[in-house]
């Protein structure tokens, strides 16, 4: 496993991308509604990334058809935007998105509820987001990889939800994926130690239901074995010899 360590250099530009990043998620959840179809959100968020002088990451990426993956309810990633595709009341939407700038690379994630849902699916979305939180504690110089997979598994588990185990979150640079992967559950071992400016996107996918996931046929979209509801939300965070800061998220959005 190479983790890639990043300059000072380095560091300035993913800071940027990870601005961009947090704005375009802002600006796209603010418009996202009920009536629109999953190819509208496509579209503008599209839009939102070259208006900052930015590549959408995902499109093209393996053959990947859009610049946004959007998916709906029982859809835990990768969900292809489409004209067919209505989103309505009660649906959650998870919007997962990166931008290039200038070579490097930010990727985060974002659950979106339309209207009225249930407790439980409200109290997924809350600690999915809140799981990445107390995973982040661990994401320090000193500590160890894994140590931020316990952290998520230990705040998930007493809830009774599933957490998916066969996607994980990613190093990430230059590339979209780099070492190492990171799990949402909890290792055996505690995995390599982490050190100052190492770039991670740690991103709790969490299930209502069981943690076991289909693919589609398409190829691409993932969905829970039972077909409850899922929740994604992802970060691009630094690794520091202090606290960790958190590169796509507008400062006070916590």
């Amino acid at each position: 496993m190479a983790i890639i360590i990043k300059n000072a250099e380095e560091i300035e530009l993913m800071r940027e991308a990870g601005r961009i990043l947090a704005k375009v998620h802002e600006e796209l959840g603010n418009q996202v509604h009920a009536g629109m179809s999953t190819k509208d959100v496509d579209r503008i968020c599209e839009e939102l990334i070259r208006s900052y002088g930015c590549e959408p990451s995902f499109l093209g990426y393996e053959g990947y058809p859009a610049s946004v993956c959007v998916s709906v309810n029982e859809e835990v990633v990768h969900g292809i935007p489409s004209d067919k595709r209505i989103l309505k009341e009660g649906d959650i939407v998870s919007l997962d998105t990166g931008v290039i700038y200038m070579g490097y690379q930010s990727d985060a994630a974002r659950t979106h509820i339309l209207g009225e849902v249930p407790e439980s699916v409200k109290k997924l979305v809350r600690i999915t987001e809140e799981s990445f939180f107390e995973g982040i504690k661990y994401a320090k110089a000193g500590n160890h990889l894994y140590d931020i997979s316990a952290a998520i598994d230990s705040y998930i588990k007493p809830h009774g939800f599933g957490i998916v185990r066969q996607l994980t979150g990613h190093g990430i640079g230059k590339d979209m994926h780099e070492d190492p992967y990171i799990p949402n559950y909890r290792k055996l071992t505690r995995g390599p130690k982490l050190e100052a400016g190492m770039t991670l996107a740690i991103e709790p996918m969490v299930n209502l239901g069981t943690w076991k996931v289909d693919w589609m046929d398409d190829g691409w979209t993932v969905v829970t074995a039972d077909r409850k509801y899922s929740a994604h939300y992802e970060n691009t965070v630094l690794v520091t010899d202090g606290e960790p800061e958190i590169l796509s998220l507008i400062s006070g959005d916590k």
